[in-house]
């Protein structure tokens, strides 16, 4: 681990603006945004060509977000301690190799390995994201740096389908699914090169609690292990035995931060109001996201006979409506404060509730109440990241990035969770999509509720 050894740095003063660094930083956050959706329009293909079974299929799933979730805060942590920059560098450089062996990947269970590998990289660079900006962007340039952020976020999620289905067309010398993982390597290569832009900086001496990184790990595992797998396996009793033990470990977690000198986790961020309301918001916030992509896809691919490509376009119009706004919402939360996220949740509901009117008929019926829906996310989201780590002091800054981006993955799996469930006990697809729009509507206005929570300014 010499590579890694911890050298006393003073942190770096923030720096004019984020122009010089910023697009390697978003450039590593858009594929490891999309890496997270890319790969469900190729399932198929890949079960044809690999010979796989469904649960190989459901582990190329589950092992990335998996290892994402679990690897976030000691990420975090291991940025404060070694160089942001350097573990951010570490992690782009695994992913990008993850991504080669994904896409070249002779049999499933290699390719459910590279998967796994692919989201602890991830796990490693994306708290650097955040914490950079934190750091090392003057703090009238950070709204806008949040915002470009949030953009990014928000394309790679939205565009991943519409992404793969052109990928897996084009079919470009006949790699087929593998394109969807090989893209990465010019892209990496690219951004690794451009690496030495990015400042660093680090907590000086600081030390890794390992007992507390194990413990944190041993409980996301424990929580997001069930929520993703419950549902395709028909909820099964270890499902529940794993989500009962994950609240005593997490418990055990926090007892020994307590005692700790120097914790993973500085539990006095959550006295922070901004910190901890925010982060409650930005569970909610995420419980709405995956889940309604999820339901949106089965719909529209299952119940109305779209193909994969097709269906990525008609997603097109929420990116229209969130390209719209989210490069502008750091000027209107200069206006509207805390509320600007309650517009967002509130534009989201209107959004929501248009298409729950036209499901059932034709599909342009969407259309409307997708980019609507596209408005409000991307008015709400950028200021709720920055508005959960605009107080935390810079030396907690790579965990509470961390903690934050676990809140993210999280709120993803009990989202997809319970709206699946609320989706498929409906008596046909319309009826499940219709009935998931009213729990999504529900989220959206218990994210309005919360955020009045949060401080005024």
């Amino acid at each position: 681990m010499t590579v890694l050894a911890a050298r006393p740095a003073p942190v770096t003063t923030p720096a004019a603006g984020p122009v010089g660094f910023l697009p390697v930083l978003l450039t590593a956050t858009f594929m490891t945004a999309i890496d997270a959706f890319i790969v469900n329009v190729a399932l198929p293909v890949m079960q044809r060509d690999l010979h796989a079974g469904p649960a190989a299929l459901e582990w190329v799933v589950a092992g990335y977000v998996l290892a994402v979730a679990a690897g976030l805060v000691t990420g975090g942590r291991l940025g404060d301690r070694y160089g942001r920059r350097r573990i951010f560098g570490l992690g782009l450089a695994l992913f990008t190799g993850a991504s080669v062996l994904c896409g070249l990947a002779p049999t499933a269970g290699v390719l459910v390995g590279a998967r796994v590998l692919q989201g602890l990289a991830a796990a490693l660079l994306m708290p650097q994201v955040l914490a950079i900006v934190r750091t090392s962007v003057a703090p009238a340039e950070q709204p806008r740096a949040f915002a470009r952020y949030g953009l990014t976020m928000g394309l790679g999620a939205v565009f991943g389908q519409l992404i793969g289905g052109l990928l897996i067309r084009a079919d470009l010398w006949g790699l087929d699914w593998r394109l969807c993982f090989l893209i990465n390597l010019p892209v990496g290569v690219v951004a690794l090169a451009l690496l030495r832009r990015v400042p660093e900086s680090r907590q000086p001496a600081t030390r890794l609690d390992l007992p507390g990184a194990v413990l944190v790990s041993a409980a996301l595992v424990a929580l997001v292990l069930p929520l993703v797998e419950g549902r395709e396996q028909g909820w099964p009793l270890w499902t529940w035995l794993s989500l009962a033990a994950s609240a005593p470990l997490f418990a055990l977690f926090v007892a020994t931060q307590r005692r700790s000198a120097q914790p993973m986790v500085h539990l006095s961020m959550f006295r922070e109001r901004a910190f901890s309301v925010g982060l409650v918001a930005t569970q909610v916030f995420w419980m709405g996201q995956a889940s309604f992509f999820l339901i949106l896809a089965l719909y529209l691919q299952v119940e109305r006979g779209l193909s994969a490509l097709e269906s990525g376009i008609v997603f097109t119009a929420i990116g229209a409506g969130y390209l719209a706004t989210s490069t502008y919402a750091h000027r209107i939360a200069a206006r509207l404060g805390r509320q600007v996220v309650t517009v967002g949740a509130l534009i989201m509901v209107v959004g929501l509730y248009a298409m729950w009117a036209a499901a059932g008929h034709g599909t342009g019926w969407l259309v409307p109440g997708l980019a609507v829906d596209g408005v409000g996310m991307g008015i709400a989201l950028a200021p709720l990241t920055t508005t959960v780590l605009s107080r935390v002091s810079p030396r907690h800054t790579g965990a509470a990035a961390g903690v934050l981006a676990t809140v993210n993955q999280t709120g993803n799996a009990v989202g997809v969770a319970l709206i699946g469930i609320v989706f498929y006990q409906a008596a046909d697809l319309t009826g499940g999509f219709r009935a998931g729009l009213v729990a999504l509507i529900a989220l959206e206005l218990a994210l309005a509720a919360v955020i009045q929570l949060l401080p005024r300014r």
